[in-house]
């Protein structure tokens, strides 16, 4: 899947334009975790939102960095 056939299952499926990257990424991760993309695909589309600017809040992060701790 390219990012803009995920652009156009966002649209259809939320009934609106993401806001940017991010809103994709945490849609791509819903996804996974409810089975909708294998990791194959999950992998792909991370890694082009990832060079597209995407990236998870400071305050995201640092709650994941307390869990591990």
């Amino acid at each position: 899947m390219l990012v803009e056939d995920l652009i156009h299952q966002f649209k259809l499926v939320k009934d609106k334009n993401p806001l940017d990257v991010n809103e994709l990424l945490d849609y791509i991760q819903k996804s996974y975790i409810d089975g909708e993309l294998c990791i194959v695909e999950y992998k792909k589309l991370f890694f082009e939102l990832n060079k597209r600017g995407a990236q998870k809040p400071d305050s995201f992060l640092y709650k994941q960095h307390l869990k591990a701790n």
